[in-house]
């Protein structure tokens, strides 16, 4: 599979301050890529810099081939972008405010009435007749992605899509981005882990400006996860947990709460095989036993108290 994406040292300077420092990363045609981060991180820079809002100090980034500032015109011409707050005339009806983005890209009036309606069917903005001053942050996200698409575009940048919305509106948004992941590729930034977990195929993790890694989901998970298990008892296991705690393969012991620990090892073998037997020897009663599935969010706090 070809890349969509390529991104070779690239470096933003502001001042004495890199807020993107020799970022190399490649996006493959097809996948939802997260680029994640803290807040300051320098996510909304790369969108700028890969979009053409903004020149590199150094560096190179290709998109679909198409260097971004030499050939910015053919760029714009196949990406599709989301700011992180988009803007939109409030006195306009979504039709008409995708009628005004059709007459940008001089889309013709019949071919563009087609996109509009196949849009607004596709973002659940069909039938909503009311200006977009009275639409929810939800709903404007929504249309702000439409905008992004009425130029039929191979790679769409989203810059915090997520950003703000209520527990409904983000879920709404992640399904539609989950969706156009299967015609078109998409790069979106984002601090929200659990946002990543349910839509990305791979992941770019950076920091101060820097990449600290790059990978899928389940490499990710393999490589900065400690494995652990999940242990809840009948009564209090401080026994258990006094008997355990020295063993040269045991990470780290958690009182979740009052009778359940978590136990974190560096070989999840000697765990699967070794905690049963051990818990019996205790003589602590046993209620269940099972084993934790790493999440992002654990691999992004375990990097970020490396960095």
């Amino acid at each position: 599979m070809s890349n969509a994406i390529e991104v070779d040292e690239l470096t933003k300077v502001f001042g004495k301050q890199a807020a993107v420092d020799h970022l190399s990363l490649t996006v493959e045609q097809g996948s939802v890529f997260g680029f994640l981060g803290p807040n300051g991180a320098g996510k909304t820079t790369t969108q700028r810099l890969l979009t053409g809002l903004a020149r590199p100090t150094s560096g190179t980034a290709r998109i679909l081939g198409y260097d971004v500032v030499k050939d910015a015109s053919a760029v714009r011409k196949v990406i599709g972008f989301l700011p992180d707050v988009p803007s939109f005339y409030g006195w306009m009806t979504a039709d008409e405010y995708l009628g005004f983005v059709a007459g940008i890209f001089n889309l013709p009036t019949s071919a563009s009435k087609r996109k509009i309606e196949q849009l607004l069917d596709l973002t659940g903005l069909t039938g909503v007749g009311k200006k977009i001053g009275g639409y929810s942050r939800g709903m404007k996200q929504r249309l702000g992605i439409a905008q992004a698409l009425m130029n039929d575009p191979e790679v769409i940048l989203m810059d915090e899509p997520t950003s703000a919305l209520d527990p409904i509106g983000r879920k709404e948004v992640l399904e539609l981005i989950g969706s156009l992941g299967k015609e078109i590729t998409v790069f979106f930034s984002t601090h929200i882990l659990n946002d990543v977990e349910r839509v990305c195929d791979s992941v770019a993790i950076l920091n101060k400006g820097k990449l600290m890694t790059e990978a899928n989901l389940d490499t990710l998970k393999e490589g900065y996860a400690k494995p652990s298990f999940t242990i809840e008892f009948e009564s209090n296991p401080s026994r258990f947990e006094e008997s355990i705690k020295d063993l040269a393969w045991i990470e780290k012991i958690e009182r979740t709460e009052s009778f359940i620990l978590t136990v974190k090892t560096k070989d999840i073998e000697s765990g699967q095989k070794e905690l049963p037997r051990l818990i019996a020897d205790s003589g602590v009663a046993l209620k269940s036993f099972q084993t934790a599935e790493p999440s992002l969010e654990e691999i992004f706090m375990n990097m970020m108290g490396e960095a």
